[in-house]
């Protein structure tokens, strides 16, 4: 089992750029097809949040439309703080789960060999996130239905610290609530993240966390000073969580532009 993994697409109306410079609905277009043309054909894609830049309806379509043209696998998604969720309900409503919750665009997915459960973490109109007191409760009852079943947990905002500190002021707020939850539930393996447009990993619990790489703008690394956020457009990235049998979920990052290859190992003369 294969589960390709992008985040931070921010998408803009057509023939927009996001900042005035990242072509956003370029690089958006050029990740989702590496992810058509990734093989062996993966079982599904999960984006995790910030599909757009500013939450118009516009912006939606425009991924609604590439989603249509370019993949033809279940593809899972939740807001990010750039998001409108009312709106997100509305253009992407035929997308599964997205409007399964009354409220939030959260749901479990449990036909894979990995058990999915898609959080919604937007608080609207702010950068940090959030998780109510209704979606920990939606959270742990969740995780506690199907306790013997892998899980990835996937969510917008980190739970964690990374010392990128304009990033670190907007993660997740009450972050030990969270952990709490997940260390409840042993059988959550791995939790995917989006938001910082870096890849980034550490634990929560005994959770494996994994902040997925932004397949646009990508957040400068500045660690441990006090200058401005800033971006740059270094290669996009995403990942790649297989399903070990007999050992568990195994990532890996692939590079979203082609690059000269492939070539066969031969041994150089002596």
């Amino acid at each position: 089992m294969i589960i390709l993994h992008l985040t931070d697409l921010h998408c803009r109306p057509r023939g927009l750029a996001a900042m005035r410079t990242a072509e956003t609905n370029m690089l958006t277009e050029r990740a989702l097809r590496a992810v058509r043309d990734f093989r062996p054909r993966a079982d599904a894609l999960v984006i995790s949040g910030d599909l757009t830049s500013n939450g118009l309806a516009e912006e939606y379509r425009c991924v609604a439309e590439m989603l249509r043209r370019l993949i033809d696998i279940p593809v899972y998604v939740i807001p990010g703080n750039h998001d409108h969720r009312v709106t997100m309900r509305a253009e992407l409503a035929h997308l599964p789960g997205v409007t399964a919750d009354p409220d939030f665009v959260q749901y479990a997915v449990d036909d894979l060999k990995v058990r999915l459960v898609m959080l919604d973490t937007l608080i609207q109109g702010k950068t940090d996130g959030e998780l109510c007191p209704r979606r920990l409760a939606w959270l742990d009852a969740t995780l506690a239905a199907q306790p013997d079943k892998p899980t990835i947990v996937v969510m917008h905002h980190p739970s964690f610290v990374c010392g990128i500190g304009h990033m670190d002021g907007i993660i997740l707020r009450d972050p030990a609530a969270f952990t709490a939850v997940i260390a409840r539930h042993p059988q959550v393996q791995l939790i995917l993240t989006g938001h910082h447009h870096r890849q980034i990993t550490t634990r929560v619990a005994h959770a494996t966390a994994i902040i997925g790489p932004g397949v646009a703008h990508i957040v400068d690394l500045d660690l441990f000073s006090k200058n401005p956020g800033m971006w740059n457009l270094e290669p996009a990235c995403f990942l790649a969580h297989c399903w070990v049998e007999g050992q568990g979920i195994v990532t890996h990052t692939g590079f979203v532009e082609r690059y000269p290859g492939p070539f066969p190992f031969v041994a150089d003369p002596a």
